[in-house]
């Protein structure tokens, strides 16, 4: 836990900051002027995915720390890799970065809220006693908030340069990601067959019953295809980072990481065979 502890709100703190590289006031402006597809993003992600989550977690009867584990990567808003694989898919890009931008900023409040809340409902006792909702929001917001502000604040003094490196911050987010969670994998390789095998059918039915929802729901109220494709690869792909430093703040077990490990693999593998199968979708 030592190495995670330390490694993901560095990590997560440097994605928020490629995250505000990457915007601008359109990205906000978008959401007043075309509010239907983003409000059914906005539903599916931050209502319907924890409550599929909380409802799979009853029907696997699944264990308490690893139920936990599942909330915390079900309250994570979506990550950058979901902007790629939504231009890969041919699908609405600018809708994907509206919504990865505006529920990442909602986050400092929305994720607090749906942990503890899981926590109450799941009757888990042992969350750090120094935690609270709003300490946890406080801390988020060090690590989330302020750097997607300052790097929309670097991109404004220095559009043309960020531009120009545009790929090039995108793979540093890919890569910080990936980094955070060989870490989990290298510090706990003893263990993570058994992790896999505890956490990888919830994880993967969540997955892949989030994004079917998702895109049908969107296929009967959104726009298009395009905006169809989005909706649902931003419901399967979250911050896998922001959920590894909620866990590490709240408890001192890896056990409650292992969902969110078993889930980064399995969001990239499930999330690219769906890109494969719609890309040519219009």
């Amino acid at each position: 836990m030592e190495v995670v502890t330390k490694i993901a709100p560095i990590a997560l703190a440097l994605i928020m900051l490629t995250l505000g590289l990457g915007l601008t006031g359109q990205d906000f402006l978008r959401v007043i002027k075309q509010p239907k597809d983003f409000i059914i993003g906005l539903i599916c992600q931050l209502i319907l995915l924890p409550i599929i989550a909380f409802i799979l977690i009853k029907i696997f009867n699944t264990p308490i720390e690893l139920a936990l584990g599942v909330m915390i990567i079900a309250a994570a808003p979506g990550g950058v890799t979901s902007n790629v694989l939504t231009k890969f898919a041919n699908g609405d890009v600018a809708l994907s970065v509206s919504l990865t931008a505006v529920i990442s900023l909602i986050s400092i409040i929305s994720v607090p809220f749906i942990i503890f809340k899981s926590a109450d409902l799941l009757q888990i006792t042992n969350i750090s006693k120094e935690i609270s909702i709003i300490g946890i929001s406080m801390k988020m917001f060090l690590v989330v908030t302020l750097p997607v502000l300052l790097g929309m604040l670097i991109r404004k003094f220095a559009t043309y340069f960020i531009d120009s490196k545009r790929q090039l911050i995108q793979r540093i987010s890919i890569i910080l990601f990936a980094f955070v969670f060989a870490a989990i994998w290298i510090e706990e390789w003893e263990n993570i067959i058994s992790y896999i095998v505890q956490a990888g059918t919830i994880t993967l039915t969540l997955n892949v019953v989030m994004m079917i929802i998702a895109y049908y729901l969107a296929k009967f109220l959104a726009s298009g295809v395009a905006q169809r494709k989005c909706i649902s690869l931003e419901c399967g792909l979250q911050n896998g980072t922001l959920a590894v430093f909620v866990a590490s703040q709240l408890f001192n077990d890896i056990t409650f990481l292992i969902p969110t490990a078993a889930y980064a693999l399995i969001m990239f593998i499930t999330s690219l065979i769906f890109v494969f199968f719609v890309r040519k979708v219009s």
